[in-house]
């Protein structure tokens, strides 16, 4: 089975972290982003991945020139202009040749999600899409999705008021599709899967949803990255583990909850704690980070901090003694 994964974004509410590569490529525990995806695909038997470029397609590229990542085969298929989700996925489907039973994710989201379950759900209901669906405290932010007592969608809601949502599953990022919808799709314009694609087909009543109750995490800001990276290390991601320190601290220094990348020092007398240091980076004497984010080769002054969420992007330096609380350096554009 062949898994269109979206990986075009250009991860703005990320900066100063995907200034220079996509979301995608960023270290969760170590590994990019992108591997626990493909992996977790995998794991499931999808013996292909055609992944959806547009911001940064090198990146991928440079990383894995032999189009194998996770021990699964890729496709690199490059939208020629911003298409919008359900473009993208027309986009890849069309140059991949999907002809079959297809799945789509959406490639900043981990998730222990069954996807053989999701897959038999969705044969099953004789579905010509099927999305998963996750259960949130705050749907707002999300595309709801009500079902009825068969798992056919009935409605489709983008980001409804708090208030106002009529249910709390929401869109999880995860979809198996046939062929068929493909044809749906507009081509050569942007276009919506939560808003023309989906709306379409639950007119047809062809649109099913399975709810799933398991891990899910959307890493689409610095303090859920921070969260994917220390439920990988604390084991609070059932299945994925991983070393949380590969630098060198100090015998005095303090690092709790925190992932350390190669290369990276920590000195006597430093503190870190519920952070992700990537590689290559200095946390000087008596230094404090906490709930923040070091891109490589940042070097930390003696005494400084680094706190309250802050992100330090690649190479910058923090003069010792300095405090820096919630800030991005250097800021987003």
């Amino acid at each position: 089975m062949k898994a269109l994964v979206l990986v075009g974004g250009f991860g703005t509410r990320l900066r100063p972290l995907t200034l220079s590569r996509p979301k995608q490529m960023l270290p969760i525990a170590g590994s990019p982003m992108i591997e626990w995806v493909v992996g977790r695909l995998g794991d499931f038997g999808v013996d292909e991945v055609v992944l959806s470029l547009g911001y940064r397609p090198d990146a991928f590229v440079e990383a894995y020139p032999d189009q194998v990542c996770a021990g699964v085969a890729l496709r690199y298929v490059t939208e020629p202009e911003p298409l919008g989700t359900a473009g993208a996925v027309r986009f890849a489907a069309v140059e991949a040749g999907v002809d079959e039973t297809f799945l789509v994710l959406n490639g900043d989201v981990l998730t222990n999600l069954d996807i053989g379950a999701l897959i038999q759900f969705h044969r099953d209901a004789g579905a010509e899409g099927t999305i998963a669906l996750q259960r949130v405290d705050d749907p707002s932010a999300f595309g709801v999705v009500p079902t009825d007592d068969d798992g056919r969608v009935v409605a489709f809601v983008e980001k409804p008021p708090r208030d106002e949502a009529p249910t709390d599953f929401i869109n999880a990022g995860t979809y198996v599709l046939e062929p068929s919808v493909i044809d749906t799709i507009p081509e050569g314009r942007q276009v919506s899967i939560e808003r023309e694609t989906f709306p379409a087909l639950v007119e047809r009543g062809s649109l099913y949803a399975m709810a799933a109750d398991t891990y899910w995490l959307d890493t689409g800001t610095p303090e859920l990255y921070i969260r994917a990276n220390l439920d990988v290390i604390t084991g609070r991601r059932q299945g994925a583990s991983a070393v949380a320190v590969q630098g060198d601290v100090a015998d005095s220094a303090r690092v709790v909850e925190s992932v350390v990348g190669t290369g990276s020092t920590i000195a006597s007398g430093a503190s870190v704690s519920g952070s992700v240091i990537m590689n290559e980076v200095s946390v000087g004497v008596d230094a404090v980070v906490a709930d923040s984010i070091l891109m490589d080769g940042v070097v930390v002054g003696a005494g400084a901090e680094i706190v309250d969420g802050s992100v330090i992007g690649a190479g910058q330096h923090i003069e010792a003694g300095r405090r820096v609380a919630a800030e991005r350096i250097p800021p987003p554009e």
